[in-house]
């Protein structure tokens, strides 16, 4: 049915990345009897989120979203590399470039649930910053001592949540 109804749009659906995934609510109580295949609740990727079953703070299942882990490594990879080829700049203008990279990053992936996530993300930034930092000198590393002497100077942003699914949007 959703081939045909897409079809009315001229859309069609790509028959290795469609299919249909078991995403029930978990049952209240463990059910020990089944097999874990049959309890699991599953998961699913769509833009650039892993979707799955987990419990909110008062106990009741819900639908949670985390950074899918290929569009962390690949996020990642973009900003070593990136650091890699701009070693050679003014620490200044560096840092000004990976604040706004970092915003964005949380601007799109900064929703509820996914804290963890974020806070990772800007954890591997200040290691790979660190790193590609080090390679300017030759005297080896930089000490971490010095490196964060620098980053009080100039500090990155901390990892925030700019969409919550608690707050509710302004009337206009």
């Amino acid at each position: 049915m959703l081939p045909k109804r897409f079809g009315r749009y001229g859309l069609r659906l790509h028959p290795e990345k469609t299919r249909l995934v078991r995403f029930r609510r978990p049952p209240r109580r463990s059910d020990h009897k089944r097999p874990p295949s049959a309890r699991a609740p599953g998961t699913f990727e769509l833009l650039g989120f892993t979707h799955y079953w987990g419990l909110s703070r008062k106990g009741n299942w819900v639908v949670k979203r985390k950074t899918a882990p290929s569009r962390f490594t690949r996020a990642l990879r973009t900003i070593a590399r990136w650091c890699r080829l701009n070693r050679h700049r003014p620490i200044a203008e560096q840092h000004q470039i990976l604040c706004r990279k970092l915003r964005g990053h949380f601007a799109y992936y900064g929703i509820t649930s996914n804290a963890a996530a974020l806070w990772r993300f800007r954890r591997e930034v200040v290691r790979i910053w660190h790193k590609w930092l080090s390679r300017r000198r030759r005297a080896g590393l930089i000490p971490w001592p010095r490196f964060n002497r620098l980053l009080e100077r100039h500090p990155l942003p901390g990892a925030v949540v700019v969409h919550s699914v608690y707050r509710r949007p302004a009337n206009p």
